[in-house]
């Protein structure tokens, strides 16, 4: 069985796929959306579909890892994602708004976070209450694997938030189709969302990251992993997290749902990378990081982790001009 697949450049684009811990070329394919939609084409499972494409084992130490998905065109990758959709989420975002409140009525995000516990996973498979929402940007944001992970230059904060996310392609007929799950640092700027809460949108329009790998089938429904920041060779934070619906007040159904309900996002050929949501982030713990900074987030069953070092943008006047 594959597990998952990793797209990878020596010299020229590839993939690979991992069984049974061992890394083989992927033949017929040079990137993870071909051969989705080659797959997509055939009827088959992209596991299926690799499994019969095997060539060499292949040592990826020696390759450049690459994002898990891209496409072409930037601007046909739509990243996105949700909040407030983890048992415990509500914590650190509910004491960043009610600190500029002095009233002690639940705060907006902490109202949204209990509607989805009452209602984020309905029993009898209809649609439930709707998340958060945000969106972060289209492909060029996406950091690679190694790569600096880059606030910009007008920016107060530079956080991680470990996260997985949903890869999906669309299909010719429109239908959202997930080909498989991404390890992620969704990455936002958490003291301008603490100024206040209707920022949040500002405070997600920057990079993201995501582990080199396609984690393909189903995700597991308790998923335990690490997040850790280091700094000058030590760890300077560190702290374990869950994901996956044992963990969550929102099943992974109703997020898709309440995502691709709209019809813009159910152009054929696109793709859509989102998130899925955390509870765990250093800024709730009052660490402040600062450039220089290495994110490094690992969960099983991902064999790889997300590793991005913290760089910030050099803040240019931006002039509008009139036509």
């Amino acid at each position: 069985m594959i597990a998952s697949l990793v797209q990878f450049d020596d010299g020229a684009r590839g993939v690979a796929a991992f069984r049974d811990g061992t890394a083989y070329r992927v033949t017929g394919a040079d990137t993870s959306l071909a051969l989705a939609q080659a797959a997509l084409a055939a009827g088959s499972s992209l596991a299926d579909y690799a499994a019969d494409r095997l060539g060499d084992p292949i040592d990826l130490a020696t390759v450049r890892l690459l994002c898990p998905i891209d496409h072409l065109d930037d601007a046909h990758l739509l990243v996105s994602g949700t909040g407030l959709t983890h048992l415990g989420s509500a914590e650190g975002r509910d004491a960043m708004h009610r600190a500029v409140q002095d009233n002690p009525d639940p705060t907006d995000s902490m109202k949204m976070f209990l509607m989805g516990v009452e209602g984020g996973k309905p029993a009898d498979g209809q649609p439930g209450v709707q998340p958060e929402w945000f969106y972060k940007g289209d492909g060029s944001i996406l950091a690679v694997p190694g790569a600096p992970l880059e606030m910009p230059g007008f920016a107060l904060d530079g956080g991680e938030e470990p996260e997985i996310a949903g890869i999906y392609l669309i299909a010719p007929d429109g239908t959202p189709t997930r080909i498989g799950f991404a390890l992620g640092n969704e990455f936002s700027d958490h003291i301008t969302e603490r100024g206040n809460y209707l920022w949040l949108a500002h405070s997600k329009l920057r990079a993201a990251a995501l582990g080199p790998e396609l984690l393909l089938g189903d995700l597991p429904a308790d998923i335990r992993g690490t997040s850790t920041i280091w700094r000058d060779g030590q760890a300077v934070w560190q702290k374990p997290f869950v994901s996956g619906e044992a963990n969550m007040s929102h099943s992974i159904a109703n997020l898709e749902h309440h995502h691709f309900k709209y019809a813009g996002f159910r152009r054929p050929g696109d793709v859509h990378v989102h998130f899925f949501g955390t509870a765990t982030l250093s800024f709730a713990d009052g660490f402040m990081t600062r450039p220089g900074d290495r994110f490094e987030i690992a969960a099983a069953p991902f064999a790889l982790p997300v590793s991005n070092t913290l760089a910030q943008a050099v803040d240019a006047p931006v002039r509008i001009a009139a036509l």
